[in-house]
């Protein structure tokens, strides 16, 4: 997917342009975006997976048992610069 592609993709659910915003440029754990954007955590969950299969984010510590970080990839933050 090309930046305009993944934008669409992105606006599509609020879900996921919720947790885009809420990573913003820093780290991320799924339940402080839970508490920023009000979403349920397993939602929250989901929703990463989700990006993090599209190449928007990524887990910057995956074998983390409780405590993973995510971030957005260089995909995720050209996208989030044309969402704003």
């Amino acid at each position: 997917m090309d930046v305009e592609e993944m934008v669409e993709y992105i606006n599509k659910s609020s879900y996921r342009l919720k947790i885009v915003k809420s990573i913003d440029t820093g780290f991320k754990m799924p339940k402080t975006i839970s508490i920023e954007t009000g979403l349920l955590l397993n939602h929250v969950s989901y929703v990463l997976k989700l990006l993090r299969e599209n190449d928007v984010v990524e887990c910057i510590n995956p074998d983390a048992k409780k405590g993973r970080l995510y971030r957005l990839t260089e995909m995720g933050l050209k996208s989030l610069d044309e969402l704003e």
